[in-house]
Order: C-alpha cells, then structure tokens, then sequence
C-alpha cells in the first residue's frame, strides 16, 4: 500500500534541505529537554522544535506499524486544552517498534518534518521524531478517548489563501481548525481519531485503502460518490481509509463507491503522500454492500451513428486473456456496440519490452477478435504507428490512439500518406472539407506534442455524411501539486502543456470549420482535464466545440475516480454542426474495486 514505501531514515537531511529552502522554520529557542507533545506540534504546520534532540517525552501508544514506514503514534491523555495543537505525533522507528498499544512510553529523539514525497512534491510534511530512545513505563493503559470527526466538525472552507510572500505556502500560518478543513485535519494530524458509518466514495485500490466522506450531502453523484466540480469545490468531508493490521492477517475489505463503511472505524490520523490525512485504522468498520450495478448505455437506432472514447489502460499481448475479454464483453455490452470507438492506450506488440517495436497490430487483432467472440462485430481499425519512444507513457509501450469501426454501419476514407511525423490538413472537396491524410495526425511537430500522444483525425461516412473524429490523449497531470499541498492553491504545472495542446486541437477545428460551416466534428478521448478547466475552455474557444459532458446533470458528470473525487478526465466534444445528441458517461470501472480499466468510457449517439 502507498504508505508502506519507507520514509528514508536520514529526516535530518530532509529537514536541513527545507530549512534551507525556506519551507521550514525553525526556532531553536524553546527548550528541547522535557516537552511536551503539543509543544513539538506546535500552532502551524511546522514544529517550533524542528531539527532538535528532544527528551523525556511522553504519552500512550495509540497505534503500531509494523510494515513499510514502521513506528508508532503515541498522544498526551492530558493535552493543553488549544485546539490548534496536536496531541498526538508519530515515533519512526525504522525497525518493527518494541510497543503495543496501551503502552505508556517516555520517548527522545531528533524532531523533524517529514515531507512525503520529497519537498518537489509539494505536500505538506509530517511532524515526526526519528531515531527514537523508547522507554516503556507501564502497559495495559486506556487508549486516549478518540475525537470524533464528522460532518459538523469539519469546515466547509478547504484552505486558506497561501502566503504570497512564501511562494503561496500555508507552513506558517497559524491554524484555524474551526475554519478550514485542511487546518483541522492538521491540528488532529498523530492523533487518535474515529469515524462513524460512512459512505464510500473511493473504492477499495490495490494498495489496500478507500475513501469515506463523513460529509453524506457534500456534492453527492446519483450513484453515491463525491463530485469535483470546480477548483474551490474541495469535498472538504473526504478522508483516506488504510487499515495497520497487515493483510496477511486480516484481508483488507472490498468496496466500491456507494457502499458504506459500517460502525467506528478509529486509530491515529497520518498524513501521506498518496492522499494526505488518513485514517490508520486500529479497528475497521464493516463493509455493507449497496449493490452498485455496472451501466448499460443505449443502443444506438439504425440512423444514428454512436462514437464511443475509451481508455484501455496499457492493452498489448502480454495482458491475460481475461482483460482483453473484459474489455471486449464492455464494448459490446455495455456500450452497445459503438459504430466507432477512439481507444487510448494501446500498447505496441511486446508491451513495455524496450526494444523499438511500434507496430500494435496483434494487440488490436487480439482486441477485435475477443469482441467477435463476445458478440459484437468485426470491426477494423486504423491508426499510425508512433516513433520509437516519443509519445510518452510506458518506456517501450509505444502507447496510441486507435480507431475502431463497425464496416456494416460506418465507412472510413483512406487517404494515404499519413505517417508520425507528417502532419494532416485539411482542404476544400467536392462535397466539402477533407483531410489530406486520413487517418493523419495533427501537428505532430508542434512541441506542445513532445513525449505526448499525438492527436489522430480519421474521415468516415456514415449514411452518406462525412464525419470527421479527432482521437486524443493529452498530456497527463503528473507534476501537479496535490489538493493537500502546502501551497494554496496548489500548482497544476501540467495544465499549461495541454493548454498549448487544446490550442492545437481547436485550431484544426477551426481549419475545417472555415471550409464547412456545418461540418460534423467530433473531437475525443482522454482529455486529462477538467470540463471547468482552462483547456477545456482553449479546445471550446471561438465556439467551435461544446463538452458533451455539460449537457449531463452535475451529479452525472464524471468517468474517474480519484482519492474519493469523481471527475472528469474523459470527453467527447462536438462541432456546432451536431445539433442534437445523447451523451453518457458509462460508468463501469471507475468506482469498483474490481476494474478493467481505471477509466469510465463515453459514448455519444447522433443523426449525422
């Protein structure tokens, strides 16, 4: 699980390279002999202490860890009575901690800020010793009474505004529990918390954890998750689950958004990178299933032409049988059979092995034949082979866009000439706009498209009307700064890549706009972004597109799932030539714990 990647034991180093940074403070004036646990913690999120040897510090054992980043949380029964300091910190031992729970302990050590992650990363640290001297002075003690966090204890505010003067840094702001989430959230951080019945909103991952929101009201989707709908719209009630029972022990629970955490789940809160505060539960309440169902989409009527997107998440031949059929039983079954499907993802024909293989033809016969036998048509598909290693991803996977479709419902105009680096565009015909490659990539030079997928136009007819689609996988959110940053707001550095690639993309549109007016365009795949973002707002520009997304209620208005946040990655986007359509997001993946892709596909149905 996430949280068991080891801290590196050498804190110290990482305490000196913040402090010289700028992104710790220290004070050096309080005395490091006989304190406290508030006193380490301190008013803000940084210890008043950090970098010193500190003794004689005690309090009761609230949890151990025996695995990955070992040690345990100890917490002051007593406390000063100020909200805004900790009475519980975490002890790093490195080693399998010699505690058990109810110990009453007397601990020295270094304090030191820990930052998950690296100080790159942008989180928060967490307020530790390390190299620890433990004296155990009794057993058997009352575990310190839990606070209870719920809906009325945290905040609806999520931050406050960074100070500009430490590059938007929220370090050394005193803390406001009783006004925003993140400061209580901190002022809570090693200590002993609980939460009653919760509902699920993040399903249960591979690393072992999920997501509960203690807020039942806050943003809530038609199918039980927490919808990210804006950039101030934090879903301030979530909080990560992860259990300290080891899974060889105690298996962890399976659960898929809209189910519900029963009972107290209660232990220390930690803080990690892969999510912020977390709930590290010494007793884990019991999944009740609430039966969330996969989607079926509509079937699209002989006169209306239905293009799907879909991420397949690294697809090539080396995957089981079992995904590719996964795969294929979705798109005949759950999608209907789409007369075209853009697929993201599809790896070259030895899969990550780095040895210049690009052509993905087996991956895609493969793929298409595993359709066949669920049940669905012999589709073909064209796409362009990628350079060796240029289009980002996997090292070796060579990942690309592909066009499926359906030859008893759909036509594709070849157009040849198209290859990775030779750019399509497009021209007046006799009927109207066409490509000069079909399929061809848009703008492949542009350096908007470096180490990132390049955008595939195909040309079809369907019932005797041309349709263009644009197939695309931008760049994707790695580099970003996450939403507990101690920056506020975070920094989103991968969004000015895709806005240089939303440009290029409306630009094209644009191109065979000026052609034909009234030119079906279509324009989808893994956007990467935001329906409210701003590239989502330079691939609208000038009109040109409309986010099919918008036209569903807000609480339908997601295709993934992120540390408990439904949002939208996915789109499909259409040219003000496509008057009427039906758009669904297909929701089949994103929030089970059992999933063929970590992506929910979309599918549009209209009358070319």
């Amino acid at each position: 699980m996430p949280s068991s990647i080891p801290r590196s034991a050498a804190v110290s180093s990482v305490v000196a390279a913040a402090l010289a940074a700028g992104l710790l403070a220290a004070s050096g004036t309080a005395s490091a002999a006989d304190v406290r646990i508030h006193d380490i913690q301190g008013t803000t999120r940084i210890s008043p202490l950090v970098g010193q040897q500190v003794t004689g510090v005690t309090g009761i054992v609230t949890g151990v860890r025996t695995y990955g980043s070992r040690g345990f949380w100890i917490q002051d029964p007593q406390g000063d009575g100020n909200p805004t300091t900790s009475e519980g910190l975490f002890v790093f031992t490195s080693s399998v901690p010699k505690v058990a729970v109810g110990d009453s302990v007397s601990v020295a050590g270094t304090v030191g800020e820990y930052v998950p992650g690296g100080l790159n990363s942008g989180n928060q640290s967490l307020t530790q010793i390390s190299k620890p001297t433990v004296t155990v002075l009794s057993s058997g003690n009352p575990v310190p009474e839990a606070v209870t966090i719920d809906g009325f204890s945290v905040p609806d505010a999520y931050a406050p505004e960074g100070d500009p003067a430490a590059q938007g840094s929220i370090n050394g702001l005193q803390l406001d529990p009783e006004t925003y989430a993140l400061d209580y959230y901190e002022s809570l951080e090693g200590t002993n918390v609980r939460v009653g019945t919760s509902r699920v909103v993040g399903a249960t991952d591979p690393y072992s954890e999920l997501w509960v929101t203690v807020k039942p009201w806050e943003n809530r989707s038609e199918r039980g998750g927490a919808v990210y709908g804006s950039y101030t719209s934090q879903n301030t009630g979530r909080l990560q689950i992860q259990s300290l029972t080891p899974i060889a022990e105690q298996p962890f629970p399976k659960a898929n958004v809209g189910d519900v955490l029963s009972g107290t789940t209660e232990g220390p809160l930690d803080f990690n990178q892969y999510g912020g505060y977390t709930l590290t539960a010494r007793t884990l309440g019991t999944v009740v299933d609430r039966g969330l169902e996969r989607e079926v989409t509509d079937r699209q009527h002989k006169n209306e032409l239905a293009v799907a997107t879909y991420n397949v998440e690294n697809l090539d031949p080396s995957d089981p049988q079992a995904k590719f059929d996964a795969l294929a039983k979705a798109v005949v079954e759950n999608l209907a059979s789409p007369d075209i499907v853009a697929l993201e993802e599809i790896q070259d024909d030895n899969g990550a092995k780095n040895d210049g293989t690009v052509a993905a033809g087996q991956t895609l016969q493969k793929f298409a034949d595993a359709i066949v036998a669920a049940g669905g048509p012999r589709y073909q598909w064209r796409s362009i082979d990628p350079e060796n290693n240029k289009d980002g991803g996997e090292p070796g996977g060579n990942i690309r866009q592909v066009f499926l479709f359906n030859p008893e419902r759909v036509d594709f105009i070849d157009r040849a000439g198209g290859d990775a680096t030779t750019a399509t565009g497009v021209v007046k015909g006799a009927y109207g706009a066409e490509l000069t490659h079909s399929p061809g990539r848009i703008d492949p030079a542009n350096t908007a498209w470096e180490s990132s997928r390049k955008p595939l136009a195909g040309e079809f007819v369907f019932r005797g009307r041309t349709v263009f689609v644009v197939a695309n996988h931008f760049g994707s959110k790695g580099g970003d700064e996450s939403l507990v940053s101690h920056r506020q707001p975070p920094n989103r550095s991968s969004e000015a890549k895709r806005l240089l690639q939303a440009q290029a993309v409306n630009a094209f549109v644009k191109d065979v706009l000026a052609v034909q007016k009234q030119a079906d365009v279509v324009v989808l795949g893994d956007i990467n972004d935001f329906e409210f973002s701003a590239t989502t707002e330079a691939l609208t520009d000038g009109g040109v597109l409309y986010p099919a997304v918008k036209s569903l209620p807000r609480d339908e208005r997601y295709s993934y799932v992120f540390q408990g946040n439904s949002q939208v990655l996915d789109q499909i986007l259409t040219s003000p030539g496509v008057h009427h359509f039906e758009y669904d997001s297909v929701h089949i993946n994103a929030e089970f714990a059992e999933q063929n892709s970590d992506h929910d596909p979309q599918v549009l149905r209209f009358r070319p």
